[in-house]
């Protein structure tokens, strides 16, 4: 049984940390190093991990770096064939590692094998929807558009992957191997996956089971969107540096998608002007996303005008309702192509 290094950052998730880490230590694959990286965290958090008991845990300590840079330190430590992230506000389901070993010791082309994810919320209970990415034939340009992977906690990723795309930083005062780039904040995980795809051989690679619960954060800031979108745009210029080409193809149509999903962010905060202005900024960036993806783009844009324009109990029950329509649609699309019987 090949050995998978977990790594999970840890900073100011006391709320958060025991649930994450049982998660991984309920796993059905038992055979993993859990690699906890304290980023400096100011709360209880690596005092609730140090009351964990299991032999696979190790705790790592380091001045606060950031999510890439607690990514970065923790790769450094695995000892792992293959090497999975866990966010330390997000859960696993208990298959997950055992269903992506399988997936990338069966497809051989496969360097980074990622899951569809559950939405939950603040609690841990679900919401009802699911992020239903595309699982195959990911090109560069698909990805910079849509990041299918979705967030940091959904892929397993060889070793392999990261020795290919690794960088040399002296950032800390002496070199270091490096593999997120730690400029970046918000968005470094969407960069990584663009060099992965761009820079090597390796494809990416799907499978349908929704494995990853990813906490939505209903009480984040509107500020939050825009800087997210200043991050975009850093990532951006840093791959039009190595990939001038893949930026030229595809940098308005890329635009348009981060901004139609930073506006249903915005519909998420109950932010009615700024989901309206970002969908009208979408379109007017590249408006055939109307006829690409329609079904997405014209329920951004009534999502946005309907909170705008109507009482808030009326558009909520609407919400509701639409919510509800769309998770059974989605669980239905899960359990066709997984098989499953529960998601």
């Amino acid at each position: 049984m090949k050995l998978v290094s977990v790594i999970v950052p840890v900073f100011n998730v006391e709320d958060y940390i025991a649930e994450a880490i049982h998660s991984v230590l309920s796993q059905t694959y038992k055979n993993f190093e859990l690699i906890i990286v304290d980023d400096e965290s100011p709360d209880g958090s690596i005092d609730i991990c140090r009351q964990i008991n299991d032999p696979r845990i190790k705790i790592v300590h380091q001045k606060n770096r950031g999510l890439a840079g607690a990514r970065n330190t923790g790769i450094r430590h695995a000892q792992g064939e293959y090497l999975a992230f866990l966010d330390s506000d997000d859960l696993w389901r208990s298959e997950k590692l055992e269903k992506h070993v399988a997936h990338l010791d069966s497809a051989a082309n496969v360097g980074v094998s990622f899951s569809r994810s559950a939405f939950i919320d603040a609690e841990g209970q679900s919401v009802g929807i699911y992020q239903m990415p595309k699982l195959k034939d990911i090109s560069a340009g698909h990805l910079l558009c849509r990041n299918p992977i979705g967030n940091g906690s959904a892929p397993v990723i060889r070793r392999q992957v990261f020795d290919q795309i690794g960088f040399c930083d002296n950032r800390h005062g002496s070199p270091e191997q490096c593999y997120f780039d730690e400029d970046l904040r918000q968005s470094e995980d969407i960069e990584c996956w663009i060099r992965i795809i761009a820079q090597t051989p390796w494809d990416i690679e799907g499978i349908p089971d929704a494995l990853t619960l990813y906490r939505v954060n209903t009480g984040g800031l509107s500020a939050q969107v825009l800087k997210q979108y200043q991050s975009w745009e850093q990532v951006v210029t840093k791959t039009r540096a190595y990939a001038p080409d893949l930026v030229a193809q595809w940098e308005k149509p890329a635009r348009a998608y981060q901004l139609r999903y930073l506006a249903r962010r915005a519909v998420r905060l109950q932010d009615a002007p700024m989901a309206v202005q970002l969908t009208n900024q979408a379109i007017a960036t590249h408006w055939q996303i109307i006829f690409t993806e329609p079904s997405r783009t014209l329920l951004t844009l009534a999502a946005a005008y309907s909170m705008a324009l109507l009482p808030k109990r009326l558009y909520s029950s609407i919400e509701q309702s639409a919510l509800q329509t769309m998770g059974k649609l989605q669980r239905r699309q899960i359990n066709r192509q997984s098989g499953n019987v529960n998601v």
